[in-house]
């Protein structure tokens, strides 16, 4: 029986070197123990008493799902410290908001953000999370409990989304949290001894920690399985499925949105591979089959996810019946739950190997449930809060007392009125029938409040009143802003007016609370009740009948009309480069009109792929010159043909040697290329052929390898260019133990017609061609950096390369040099540099180029210089072109 929420420190030390968190850091994954996030659980305790944080204070952690996040959650826990999560996402006007509401003094967030807490206003303090373990290793890593926790005590204010004048808080205890703890605790329990064999569990939790369920799932459950708990920054369904594979991930926890955005990419994969009609035969034959046996069926969508994948664990919002059949054809357990913030998230939950398809689960123990005449779902138990945080400070009522969003709870009792409506079945199971509240609950589970979004619309000098309405989305809903214009104007005008004033009251708010589509009333007011309030229901249907016609590929690209992705896509230029784009329309130029560098554009795919759950094809969006052609893109039309961009890391020299292809290969990383028996192979070829032909050619003279003394790397190497054979004088220049780890970036399109050779050629030609991509992946360790796309698989794949223990050398002039001087080089070294986060070495070559002009085949010994520089180090901040500068500075200091 677990006593105390801080038994799951317990669970931590007993992990031990487990590995209990996996999450990204630029293109890199850490991956900490279970006893490193204890130790850094304990210092931060101490850190917190160091800095008169005590029993009863609130310290904000406001960052993204990182295993610091977890240790200063469990820090704050040991020393009776509030906890106030703050979703990663959340405006920082909301984010000012709770703080000064709370009155922290501590804040754990990235540090670009510590300007929105101006010091002479807000006496707070910054902690960056990518540093944290840092900041505290001064202190004792020992067991450490601070103050005498009571279950009564509370653990942390949850805030609900929302930007009002006077955000409320949740305040859940640790007898909520270990109320609903409990329970599940002893159901595992009974399956522990089978665990063994699928050890380790692992978890890939997109639910942010700053919700409940993330919490349980990221932070809770994991640790009585000895489980490994995977986070990602990325909602891309492709990337999803690669991380899956990669980690070996045995369930998934997502909303339901992202659930319904994987079966989207699976079908879409059966349709451009023209397996739709086999597929829809074996799914209508896989009805009736046992899950085994239709795990043998839909083998080839497995074998994408990997052989460890089997659940998906659905919270935050209704999962759409159609996707949860699809997965459950395909042999996947879907598992549901329900609860609420104020429920401390779990009331009901399916069991996963005795699932009720379509229904949110049983009611756990210690929770009663009842309905209400109407439907309603009403709850007590050990888990319902027993008040909110408002500026008042901490409000001790009775369950009672305690009002909802303005729905008062039975007078006399104590039940807790959810809002929602449910109906129970003979077996116990809960439906989810749909929501009594006017909260908006979109498909990615967040909550919106109309009155938030209409008090952001009121402030716009177009909009003389307005409502906003949520429109449904499979059970869900998204907001719609329905205007009444102080103007009345022809529609292309209201149109234009509507969706300036849309976009500006949406840089108020969140990214999850802004409005995507809107509606201009026809009519000079709303149709109200007696008691004047404008009716909601009437509103929702007049919208929706008029957007009824609007196509699918419309609503996916979020916008109604032309006008209304315009608005979106400046809400996402606005956050990517920090300017707001003027005079946007379909024929400004992303590069001349916007000025959007090569590293924006990639942003901007990631940024578009992330909020709409989708795949965009990097070659048709290398085409992509105008806005116009980006609003094609996204409605599935074909662009016109536009010149292609060079990648960050090429130059737009047209005279190179290499042209650019112009339909985009499929590139290919080979991981066999980092791991045995290919490692031995090419460190036994190195000594027996590859260093007695450099002693043939012309062995150099290497400088500067004291200044690698008592590194180890890995290191991200950049160097001049002069011809293929760089990389063996790289090579020879530096020492074994980096030597033998080194992955080199080369030209992707070259490498890659080695690879798969057009079928026009003979067979001769595309053996011999595939023989040398063999050799060059396996014994020089190459990989693809493409020049048009695909170039953001290359960074990621450096990334793994170094996780690994892999330098990475690439060279940042992009091509040869002809004239024996430094070209410019160019910024994706800066972003390699940033989101690597090791150091950079410069080293340079000379002699080569004069060797190489007069056409001689061999140099005298020493002839050929090498020269290493002194490593560089760049904080993560730095601008991406200032470090492609620097360094290009620091390799032409070393010319001779």
């Amino acid at each position: 029986m677990r006593a105390s929420l801080l038994d799951t420190l317990d669970d931590f030390e007993r992990g031990a070197t487990d590995t209990a968190y996996v999450f990204p850091r630029g293109y890199r994954h850490e991956r900490w123990t279970y006893q490193r996030v204890a130790a850094l659980a304990y210092r931060f305790a101490r850190e917190l008493e160091a800095r008169h944080i005590v029993k009863g204070d609130s310290v904000v952690l406001w960052t993204a799902n990182c295993a610091e996040w977890v240790a200063a959650f469990l820090g704050c826990a040991l020393s009776g410290v509030i906890v106030v999560p703050i979703d990663d996402a959340s405006s920082p006007d909301f984010a000012r908001k709770v703080c000064a509401q709370v009155r922290t003094h501590l804040v754990l967030c990235p540090p670009e953000r510590a300007e929105i807490f101006p010091q002479n206003e807000m006496d707070i303090s910054i902690l960056d999370p990518s540093t944290l373990e840092a900041s505290v290793a001064g202190h004792s890593p020992e067991r450490f409990l601070p103050a005498q926790i009571q279950p009564s005590d509370p653990l942390e204010i949850v805030f609900t989304s929302g930007t009002t004048a006077e955000p409320k808080g949740v305040v859940l205890s640790h007898a909520n949290v270990v109320g609903n703890l409990i329970p599940i605790a002893t159901e595992i329990e009974k399956y522990s001894k089978y665990e063994r064999w699928v050890h380790p569990i692992r978890f890939l939790n997109l639910l942010p920690l700053s919700h409940v369920f993330g919490q349980f799932l990221g932070i809770f459950l994991p640790p009585l399985l000895g489980g490994t708990v995977v986070f990602e920054n990325t909602f891309n369904p492709t990337e999803i499925m690669t991380t899956i594979h990669r980690e070996r991930v045995s369930v998934l926890v997502a909303v339901p949105r992202m659930i319904e955005s994987l079966k989207q990419k699976v079908e879409r994969d059966l349709e451009l591979a023209g397996d739709q009609k086999k597929f829809a035969a074996l799914f209508t034959a896989a009805q009736s089959q046992h899950f085994l046996r239709r795990w043998w069926t839909f083998r080839a969508i497995r074998r994408q996810f990997g052989w460890k994948f089997w659940a998906m664990i659905s919270g935050g919002a209704a999962l759409d019946r159609d996707t949860e059949e699809f997965w459950h054809r395909l042999g996947y357990a879907v598992v549901q739950g329900y609860g609420l913030t104020e429920t401390t998230s779990l009331i009901s939950l399916n069991h996963p190997f005795h699932t009720s398809r379509g229904s949110i689960g049983k009611v756990l123990p210690g929770r009663e449930i009842k309905l209400a005449e109407d439907g309603e779902i009403m709850v007590r138990g050990s888990g319902v809060a027993s008040g909110y945080w408002n500026d008042q400070g901490l409000q001790s009522v009775t369950t009672s007392g305690v009002e909802s969003d303005g729905e008062k709870k039975e007078e006399g009792g104590d039940w807790y009125r959810t809002g929602d409506l449910g109906a129970l079945d003979e077996q116990g199971n809960l439906f989810f029938k749909g929501r009594k509240k006017e909260v908006i609950v979109t498909p990615a589970g967040m909550n919106i409040y109309p009155q938030d979004l209409e008090a952001a619309l009121r402030q716009q000098a177009e909009v003389r009143d307005c409502v906003v309405v949520g429109l449904d989305r499979g059970g869900n809903a998204e907001p719609c802003a329905v205007l009444i214009l102080r103007k009345r104007a022809s529609d292309a005008s209201a149109q234009k007016s509507a969706q300036e004033a849309v976009t500006q009251a949406n840089q108020t708010l969140a990214e999850y609370q802004r409005m995507r589509t809107w509606y201009v009333w026809p009519d000079e007011d709303f149709p109200r009740s007696a008691t004047q309030k404008p009716r909601r229901n009437a509103i929702r249907d007049t919208v929706a009948a008029s957007l009824a016609e609007t196509s699918l590929a419309e609503r996916i690209a979020g916008a109604s009309s032309a006008a209304n992705a315009a608005g979106l896509l400046s809400e996402i230029l606005t956050r990517i480069t920090g300017r707001p784009p003027q005079n946007l329309s379909p024929g400004t130029n992303l590069e001349t009109g916007l000025g959007l560098s090569s590293l924006e554009r990639v942003e901007l795919l990631s940024a578009l792929e992330d909020r709409y759950q989708i795949d965009l094809s990097e070659t048709n969006f290398a085409n992509v010159a105008t806005v116009g052609d980006l609003e094609k893109l996204l409605r599935g039309e074909p662009t016109a043909e536009s010149s292609v961009p060079s990648s960050s890391f090429q130059s737009r020299d047209s005279s190179d040697r290499d042209s650019v292809p112009r339909t985009t290969p499929r590139f290919h990383y080979p991981s066999w290329t980092l791991r045995w028996p290919t490692t031995w192979l090419r460190f036994a070829v190195h000594y027996l052929l590859g260093r007695p032909a450099m002693l043939l050619l012309g062995w150099p003279r290497i400088t500067g390898r004291e200044n690698l003394r008592n590194l180890r790397g890995p290191f991200l190497i950049v160097s001049n260019h002069i011809a293929d054979i760089d990389i063996a004088f790289i090579q020879a220049a530096l020492p074994p133990r980096i030597r033998h780890k080194l992955a080199t970036a080369t030209g992707g399109e070259s490498l890659e017609q080695l690879r798969s050779p057009s079928r026009d050629r003979n067979l001769f030609y595309r053996m011999y061609a595939r023989m040398q991509w063999t050799l060059g992946v396996a014994l020089l360790n190459l990989f693809p950096l493409p020049r048009q796309a695909g170039f953001r698989k290359s960074f990621a794949y450096a990334g793994e390369a170094v996780d690994r223990g892999y330098s990475i050398l690439v060279f940042p002039e992009g091509r040869h040099t002809k004239d024996g001087h430094l070209s410019p080089f160019r910024t994706g070294v800066g972003l390699l540099a940033n989101n690597l986060r090791i150091s950079v070495l410069p080293m340079r070559i000379d002699g080569l180029f004069d060797i190489v002009q007069s056409g001689k085949k061999f140099a005298a010994p020493g002839k050929i210089q090498v020269r290493i520089g002194q490593p560089q180090e760049f904080p993560p901040e730095t601008d991406p072109e200032e470090i492609a500068r620097t360094l290009r500075q620091a390799v032409e200091n070393l010319r001779q």
